[in-house]
C-alpha cells in the first residue's frame, strides 16, 4: 500500500465533507501595524467566524480556541474590536490617580507665585518706601532750627487810672515793644514753614502785651532776622502793680517782666508723608528800665531756648 502526502486542498475538502469530525486547529492571522484599519477589521471578522465553522468541536478545544482568539486579538495593535477587552490592573489606576494628583499639585504650586507677583510687588514697594521715609524722617529730625534772641525795645510803658469793661475802677496799662531774633534753618535738604504761639510779655501771671510771628518760609540752610511787635492796650492791673513807682503815668523804677513764646517749624521732606515738626520754646527774663526807652536792650544772656 502506497502512502502519499495530502495537499492542503484535499485536507480542506475532507474537512468540509466530514462535519462530524473535529476541524483542525484554525489558522491565525496577525495584522502588522503598517496595514490599514480595514484589513484589521477583516482579520478580526475571520477570527470571530472561526468557532462557527466547527460547531461539533469538543468543549475543551473550543474554549482553548476562543481564549486563544481573544488573546491573539488583544495583541494586535491595529485591531479595533476584541471579543473581551482586557481590564487594566487595579494597582495601575491607583498609580495613575497618584500621578495625576501630583501633577495637579505641581501645577498649583507653580501657579501660586504667578498669582502673587502683584501682591508681592505691592508689599515690597510699601516696605521699601516706608523704610526710605523712615530714613528721611530720622535724618531730618535732629536738624532743629536755631533761634538766637537779639534785643527788645520798649516804645511805650504807661500806667493810667481807668475802668475795665464791667466798670470796675483800676489802673490800666498801655505797653508797646518790639523784639528781634534770628532764625536759622539747619536743614540740609528741606525748607521749613515757620509760625509761633502768641508772644506774651507778662508781669508775674498777668499778661501786659502780646503778639505773633507773621508766618514765613525759610529755605534750607537759610536764615533771617525776625522782628515782632507786641503791644497791650488798656490792660487792667486789678492791683497787680501796687509796687510800681510811677509819676504822671510814667514808670520811674525798673519793672521785672517775662517774655515767653514757642517757635514752630514744619518741614515737608517727602510731601505730606514725611513731615517733621520742630518746636523751640523761648523764655526770657527782662527788666524794663525807664531810662532805656526806645533803646534796644540786649537779650543775649537773658533768654533760654529749648
Amino acid at each position: 500500500m502506497s502512502m502519499h502526502a495530502k495537499t492542503d486542498s484535499e485536507v480542506t475538502s475532507q474537512t468540509a465533507s466530514s462535519p462530524t469530525r473535529s476541524p483542525r486547529r484554525p489558522v491565525y492571522f496577525v495584522q502588522s501595524p503598517s496595514r490599514d484599519s480595514h484589513d484589521g477589521e477583516k482579520t478580526t471578522n475571520s477570527f470571530h467566524s472561526t468557532p462557527v465553522l466547527s460547531p461539533n468541536a469538543s468543549p475543551g478545544r473550543h474554549s482553548r480556541n476562543s481564549s486563544s482568539t481573544r488573546f491573539s486579538g488583544s495583541l494586535r495593535p491595529g485591531s479595533r474590536k476584541t471579543t473581551q477587552p482586557l481590564q487594566p490592573p487595579k494597582h495601575g489606576k491607583g498609580f495613575d490617580a497618584i500621578e495625576e494628583e501630583g501633577l495637579v499639585d505641581d501645577d498649583y504650586r507653580r501657579g501660586i507665585p504667578r498669582r502673587c507677583y502683584f501682591l508681592a510687588f505691592v508689599v515690597g514697594f510699601f516696605v521699601l518706601f516706608s523704610f526710605f521715609a523712615l530714613v528721611l524722617w530720622a535724618a531730618a529730625k535732629p536738624q532743629k532750627p536755631d533761634i538766637v534772641m537779639r534785643s527788645i525795645s520798649f516804645d511805650e510803658f504807661v500806667v493810667n487810672a481807668g475802668a475795665d469793661a464791667s466798670g470796675v475802677a483800676t489802673e490800666m496799662v498801655n505797653l508797646n515793644a518790639t523784639i528781634k531774633f534770628s532764625f536759622r534753618n539747619r536743614g540740609t535738604f528741606f525748607g521749613v514753614h515757620v509760625s509761633s504761639t502768641p508772644i506774651d510779655l507778662s508781669y508775674t501771671e498777668l499778661t501786659l502785651a502780646s503778639g505773633t510771628i507773621k508766618k514765613f518760609y525759610q529755605s534750607r540752610k537759610g536764615h533771617r532776622l525776625v522782628s515782632v511787635n507786641i503791644q497791650g492796650r488798656h490792660v487792667p492791673l486789678y492791683g497787680g502793680g501796687v509796687n510800681w513807682s510811677s509819676q504822671n503815668g510814667k514808670m520811674t523804677a525798673p519793672v521785672p517782666l517775662n517774655l515767653t513764646f514757642t517757635v514752630k517749624a514744619k518741614a515737608y521732606v517727602l510731601g505730606k508723608l514725611v513731615k517733621p515738626k520742630f518746636h523751640r520754646k523761648v523764655s526770657c527774663d527782662i527788666a524794663y528800665k525807664p531810662t532805656k526807652v526806645n533803646v534796644p536792650l540786649s537779650l543775649k544772656n537773658a533768654c533760654i531756648v529749648v
